[in-house]
């Protein structure tokens, strides 16, 4: 594998890369509860838990059936929270628990978000941070998300934020990975040519592929649980593999000790 170029910026994914997550099974009864109670007390009756239970794991599943089906096209826009609950959750509920749910369609997004997962920050991530911040290197998060508040309010919670230059959430900005435009929003901000940023991600087809449309200086694979649970043949092969955040920074280490680069390994 060729030596890494030097690069000028850090973009990360969130899921895989900043931190693990673990399925909490339980979510579609507890967020059926929440949101039956939230149903009777607007008059809407003709929901019974077990049908918004039934719903809820079917939009799930279809839902996951396209986000991979998005990743073949050049340009995937993101799905819209009013879309996620008007036509894959509720397509065939009565009008007015149907009218209910499309009203608070992102703050039930950002709970389905709390609720389906919990996440734990990576070991390592301090320290890659900390060497990041000793070479002058911006680190950003750039990830797809049906509702990026909740990472947001994650690594606020983590005290993280405040350690990136920047946030790029895929349901904020419209488009998804692996659509270019996503790291070029983020190369953008920085004012950094994308070519000479490096993008990590835990999958291939849309975090290695999205890093190759964009032009990265070097895609990075973070492996992570269900890296190599492809949903297809994916062509593109990452620049750098890794095992874990300690790994992402001893590779910027050895990048910025090349010889000529003026870089110097980081305590």
């Amino acid at each position: 594998m060729n030596q890494l170029i030097r690069p000028a910026a850090l973009l990360l994914d969130f899921g895989g890369v900043v931190v693990a997550t673990t399925n909490r099974p339980s979510w579609p009864e507890e967020l059926a509860a929440e949101l039956h109670h939230d149903l009777m007390a607007a008059g809407c009756h003709e929901l019974t838990p077990d049908d918004i239970v039934c719903d809820l794991e079917a939009a799930a599943a279809a839902d996951s059936h396209w986000k991979n089906a998005m990743s073949r096209p050049a340009a995937p826009v993101e799905m819209t929270a009013h879309r996620y609950w008007t036509e894959f959750v509720a397509a065939d509920w009565p009008p007015a628990a149907r009218a209910f749910v499309t009203a608070h369609a992102q703050v039930l997004c950002h709970r389905q978000g709390q609720l389906r997962q919990d996440r734990e920050t990576r070991p390592g991530i301090g320290e890659l941070l900390d060497t990041a911040r000793h070479h002058g290197l911006p680190v950003a998060v750039v990830s797809n998300a049906l509702s990026g508040s909740v990472h947001r309010a994650y690594l606020r919670d983590a005290g993280l934020d405040k350690r990136l230059a920047l946030q790029v959430y895929s349901d904020e900005v419209g488009v998804r990975k692996p659509n270019p435009e996503m790291i070029h929003l983020a190369a953008r901000a920085l004012d950094v040519p994308a070519g000479l940023t490096w993008y990590v991600g835990d999958n291939f087809d849309r975090d290695v592929l999205c890093g190759r449309r964009a032009g990265v200086g070097a895609s990075v694979l973070m492996e992570a649980r269900g890296t190599y649970r492809r949903p297809y043949v994916v062509r593109v092969r990452p620049d750098a593999v890794v095992a874990d955040p300690y790994g992402l920074r001893d590779l910027l280490v050895a990048a910025f000790a090349q010889p000529g680069t003026g870089g110097d390994d980081a305590a």
